[in-house]
């Protein structure tokens, strides 16, 4: 079943993104990821199939699979407990939604690097640098860095989020605050990074969003999942050019050989490049969890 919208649900929405719909249960939210696709911050018409399932399955995975780190905002993802105006829903919400905890989010997107890619390969190609860290010489696309850097930027509410230096998040948020989301991003991209390799794949950089829960330090949002991170596919690993990747990235390098300027209208894309986009969010929550979508 592909969903474009949540408009078949009765109730108000509090907060509309580029896939997800998030609804006000009162003392909980509703999270539910659609299986609408975005690249270069602009939404496409055509549907990637299972896309949202794959997502929402995905971080409840890896929520469950890193609880011993740190708590986590999910209440449950089973429909039949969600509160009364949305167990109805359960074929269409089911594997693509889960019901989480209130949280005070804090104003950071939090990064972590293992790999010489995107941004990060821009920034070291201009100044040797990876947010704001000298690193060594020489360095080529897809490199592992000497050790994972913790690289935050902002969240903003429209455009593109702003890289911004540790000591610019201790001006942000206070010292205490910021080592506090350095240290727990660090230590979740190790387990999760330690576990990917025993999988097959290579966790080359992931960010998070946090929050607090009755003073509580808590990871919120998504988590590991192709569209908040870059997997790459350890027997084709080989530095020095692009990786293979199981998220999007196939489909920006689609849209890179077209004479579009990246601005609404996004360009009719192609059954085979649906098809195949589809391919890649399915076979990484296969590697990941050992099931079938």
């Amino acid at each position: 079943m592909l969903i474009k919208d949540t408009s078949f649900i009765d109730k108000p929405v509090l907060a509309q993104g580029k896939v997800r719909s998030i609804y006000d249960t009162g003392d909980s939210l509703l999270m539910i990821v659609t299986d609408r696709i975005s690249a270069f911050d602009v939404i496409f018409d055509e549907l990637i199939p299972d896309k949202g399932r794959v997502l929402s399955s995905i971080s409840a995975f890896w929520f469950d699979f890193t609880k011993d780190i740190i708590p986590n905002h999910v209440i449950t993802t089973d429909v039949s407990k969600y509160p009364e105006g949305f167990a109805q829903y359960k074929e269409e919400l089911e594997g693509r939604s889960m019901l989480v905890k209130k949280a005070e989010m804090l104003p950071a997107e939090c990064i972590v690097r293992g790999y010489l890619e995107g941004s990060a390969l821009k920034e070291y190609k201009k100044s040797g640098t990876v947010g704001g860290i000298k690193m060594p010489e020489g360095l080529l696309q897809g490199d592992k860095l000497p050790e994972p850097l913790f690289t935050p930027s902002t969240k903003e509410e429209s455009g593109h989020d702003i890289n911004i230096t540790y000591e610019q998040l201790v001006d942000l948020i206070g010292e205490e605050d910021a080592k506090a989301l350095r240290d727990a991003s660090l230590a979740l991209y190790t387990k999760v990074s330690e576990f990917a390799l025993t999988k097959g794949l290579i966790l080359a950089d992931t960010k998070f969003e946090f929050g607090k829960i009755d003073g509580v330090l808590t990871v919120c949002d998504e988590m590991f999942t192709p569209d908040s991170s870059r997997f790459w596919d350890l027997a084709d690993y080989q530095p020095g050019r692009a990786q293979k990747s199981f998220d999007k990235q196939f489909l920006r390098e689609w849209l890179e050989t077209l004479d579009w300027d990246k601005t609404y209208p996004a360009p009719t894309l192609p059954q085979e490049i649906i098809d195949k986009t589809a391919e890649k969010y399915r076979e990484c929550y296969t590697r990941i969890t050992g099931k079938e979508i």
